[in-house]
């Protein structure tokens, strides 16, 4: 990206190494376990960790500390390190967007460095007293596999407290946090978490600064429930109004790359929709998935989002999509 194109994003209070950060997410996901992180203070109180896996929101108080997303199971010593530069609260909830591995990784180890918010003394974290997990019910079920197939985390890193409704609400260090299920989004397992007096979202996996979004089709996840979950990310967001140019606004932090504004929200959004509807143009005319992968309906946007190799390629989303709209598997 562009120097000139991440200045005019730029906003207080975020300080300058958010230039930095932003054009060097691609290489932060390759540092190894020696390597620091990056941390960027968003608002007073809130801060992005990246270089973890997914990006790692922190909101700090009187009152404890508030991780979103663990980050993977390697980098989790380096991010209680990074947690505990900025605050000397203890952590006293973890918030899991999803069951992803760059996600959930690091649960047990961050679980273990904080202490439950009904503990009592001061003293060293047990299993019994360590930080709560919070997530929705469908990723307890992907981490611990109640089907009774062989769980693929320690009961540790599972999450204590599960919600199956729309919205579980918080309220700590003076502000509302409340946590939003975005279903069949990026998977089945998504959700949006909002800090209302900070003025934050975090959107997990449903927004990827770095590519077009990931849809986990075999995971639960579709084209619609992508798109309503960024309208709803929408819905949740603020630009400084009436003066549309003035600094300010709501904060939206993806799953990875770059903290985006609500403006960029609506962007990425309505190139999802754009994709969607040119692929379903395609459909109705008969076409077939390699001839509708061969005529490139993602084009206009795939120097900025695509890929032609990797975990999550062009083709990989338009097929994608296309399953979306099909039905398919």
């Amino acid at each position: 990206m562009a120097l000139s194109s991440i200045l005019k994003r730029w906003k207080p209070p975020i300080e300058l190494g958010f230039v930095l950060w932003c054009s060097t997410q691609a290489a932060q996901a390759q540092q190894n376990a020696s390597q620091e992180l990056d941390v960027l203070r968003v608002q007073p109180n809130f801060y992005v960790i990246a270089g973890a896996g997914g990006n790692i929101a922190v909101e700090t108080g009187p009152e404890g500390t508030i991780v979103v997303n663990a980050g993977t199971a390697e980098a989790a010593g380096r991010v209680v390190a990074a947690i505990k530069k900025v605050t000397d609260q203890p952590i006293r909830y973890i918030i899991d967007t999803s069951a992803d591995r760059d996600f959930v990784g690091g649960n047990a180890v961050l679980a273990k460095a904080g202490r439950n918010i009904m503990a009592a003394g001061t003293g060293p974290s047990g299993t019994e007293n360590s930080a709560t997990i919070v997530s929705t019910e469908e990723v307890l079920s992907r981490m611990s596999a109640l089907n009774g197939q062989k769980a693929t985390y320690p009961s540790e890193a599972w999450p204590q407290e599960t919600f199956p409704d729309r919205r579980k609400d918080y309220y700590m260090n003076h502000e509302g946090i409340q946590i939003y299920r975005a279903p069949a989004a990026h998977s089945d397992c998504d959700s949006i978490v909002l800090f209302r007096g900070s003025d934050v979202v975090v959107t997990g996996d449903i927004i990827d600064a770095n590519r077009f979004p990931v849809i986990d089709v075999a995971g639960g996840g579709s084209i619609q429930g992508e798109i309503d979950a960024l309208s709803q990310v929408i819905d949740l967001s603020f630009r400084p109004m009436p003066f549309v140019f003035a600094e300010g606004g709501t904060y939206v932090v993806p799953g990875h790359g770059r903290i985006y504004d609500r403006q960029d929200v609506v962007e990425y959004r309505d190139m999802v929709v754009t994709i969607r509807d040119i692929i379903q143009d395609m459909i109705q005319r008969g076409m077939t998935l390699p001839q509708i992968k061969a005529a490139s309906p993602a084009k206009a946007y795939e120097r900025e989002y695509g890929a032609k190799s990797g975990s999550w390629t062009t083709d990989d989303f338009v097929e994608a999509v296309f399953k979306g709209l099909t039905g398919k598997k």
